[in-house]
């Protein structure tokens, strides 16, 4: 019989769910490192929401012992060590839908409660003051909210912010311009959201494109009074710099539900009084840990009973023999996704997977979702292999699949063109000996490249000292490169290169780079 163990406080239901499909279950909570190490063996599951962490020895000692799968009561899965647990072969499993709607009301209250001081005033007359005129508030009929990041929590909060009789406009790549109609709000790009936004409120994922996205510079786009609003992840707001906007008046309110650093027991902007905190409640309901926990158990049971997967972040949907056989080409599938989503700026419109000679004979829809998934990451965190074609429809991003089995100049090759509302960008790859991925095609330019886990990848006129430039750009700030490959469509035309690093590199140096002659763009890849 299988045997799970929940860690942290979940609702009782969960456990219920699991008895009830015939596991046998220990509630367990406050275990600490050491002892969840050494009992993480006696588990074919583990269920945790974000206070247990699952560190890479804990799940290395859990796969040595019969753990399986661990099923994160929630979205984020930042307290599980995902890439430990893959290495192990232990299933990483989440519950993307349960709390949003609980989330994004908590967004609405925060935004009453900033505007209206409420906290403040509550601690004021419960004081026994009588401060009447010190509370002076503005109403939110007629203001304009900017939403940053319109999936499942951001529409929502649009449906409740259109009927505050609020203005709506949002940013979102991967909004399309009809969806964006449809939800009765206008699509605009970053920086023309900061400028006309009242208050802005945040729901995108922590990724190295969206950390410390609200900087100084972000604020000093914004009109002054600005209100920001960030009830999604902590570090998508730079504090420092947010406590010098609320200082000096460009920002007139902060509401923040979560922190850079958690739990935030000392934080350099507490104290502020136009600051409104809360403990990381976004999905603290009732309903929504009831959902969570439902869910979670009900996808725990499912696979150790009978091997099914649903909102697994690392594996894909397939049988044991598929598997094996798809393995090499979901590892080219998801690198094509994710370069060309690292290089998305503007709201996608379509993606169309062609397979050419041997892939087209095997079984491709695991493929296309490891491309839409490796496509959709860079902006969504909770995207997976399983739900990556919802996600996709619900942006309104068309998919098509094109299959010819004559191979052309590879025996087998896959090709990612995305459409965007500006441009189409093609990548293609193949792979090398049956089982090395490589990509060999960008947007119609020959070039033979292994993906690294960081590169930068340029673009730039076909012109003499180019190359001399970046490379001693990079030897200036210390980046070691590990490899060098060049393309060009004919000489003195365009050129792109993609080059492999030893370590990341910082936003300065990549401004540096776009800076030098002849560089048109540059932008970091992380894999």
């Amino acid at each position: 019989m299988p045997k799970v163990l929940i860690a942290d406080k979940l609702s009782p239901l969960a456990e219920e769910v699991f008895k009830q499909r015939g596991l046998e279950v220990d509630f367990e909570t406050g275990l600490g490192p050491d002892e969840l190490a050494a009992r993480a063996g006696d588990y074919d599951g583990i269920a945790v929401r974000s206070a247990t962490k699952l560190t890479a020895e804990i799940l290395e000692k859990g796969a040595a012992g019969r753990l399986k799968v661990t099923g994160r009561a929630g979205i984020g899965v930042d307290n599980i060590d995902v890439e430990a647990a893959t290495s192990h072969g232990i299933v990483v499993m989440n519950t993307p839908y349960g709390n949003a709607t609980t989330t994004a009301e908590h967004t609405i209250a925060m935004i009453f409660a900033m505007a209206r001081q409420i906290p403040a005033a509550d601690a004021s007359t419960q004081a026994g003051k009588w401060e009447k005129s010190k509370f002076m508030g503005t109403e939110l009929t007629g203001k304009t909210l900017g939403v940053v990041g319109c999936g499942n929590i951001g529409s929502i909060v649009v449906e409740r912010a259109l009927g505050l009789r609020m203005k709506v406009i949002a940013y979102d790549p991967f909004l399309s311009h009809d969806r964006a109609a449809d939800l009765g709000i206008e699509k605009l790009e970053l920086d023309e959201l900061l400028a006309r936004a009242d208050i802005v409120t945040l729901h995108v994922p922590l990724t190295d494109q969206t950390r410390g996205m609200i900087d100084a510079a972000a604020l000093a786009k914004c009109k002054k009074g600005v209100r920001i609003v960030n009830c999604a992840r902590g570090g998508l707001v730079v504090e420092a710099d947010l406590k010098a906007a609320l200082e000096s008046g460009q920002v007139a309110g902060a509401a923040l539900d979560v922190f850079e650093v958690e739990p935030a027991k000392d934080n350099p902007l507490f104290g502020l009084p136009n600051l409104v905190c809360t403990p990381h409640l976004g999905a603290s309901t009732n309903e929504a840990q009831e959902n969570v926990a439902v869910q979670v158990a009900e996808q725990m049971s499912d696979y150790l009973l009978s091997g099914a997967v649903t909102n697994a972040v690392n594996m894909p949907s397939l049988s044991a023999e598929d598997a094996k056989r798809l393995g090499p080409y979901m590892t080219l599938a998801q690198q094509l996704g994710s370069f060309a989503g690292q290089l998305t700026r503007t709201g996608l419109r379509g993606v169309t997977i062609e397979y050419e000679g041997h892939v087209a004979e095997l079984n491709t829809r695991p493929l296309t979702q490891a491309a839409l998934t490796g496509l959709l990451k860079p902006m969504l965190d909770s995207v997976n292999m399983v739900n990556a074609p919802v996600l996709a429809r619900q942006r309104d991003i068309e998919v098509r699949e094109i299959k010819d089995e004559e191979p052309g100049d590879y025996q087998t090759l896959m090709r990612l063109t995305v459409k965007t509302e500006r441009q189409e960008r093609a990548v293609a790859g193949t792979l090398f000996g049956g089982d090395k991925p490589r990509i060999v095609e960008i947007k119609g330019i020959q070039i033979e490249a292994q993906v690294a886990p960081h590169m930068l990848y340029t673009t730039n006129e076909d012109k003499p000292g180019v190359i001399a430039a970046l490379t001693g750009l990079l030897a200036q700030e210390r980046i070691n490169i590990g490899a060098f490959h060049l393309g060009r469509n004919e000489p003195g035309g365009d050129a792109i290169a993609l080059i492999e690093l030893d370590a990341p590199i910082d936003k300065a140096t990549v401004e540096k780079v776009r800076g030098l002659p002849l560089v048109t763009r540059a932008e970091p890849l992380n894999f």
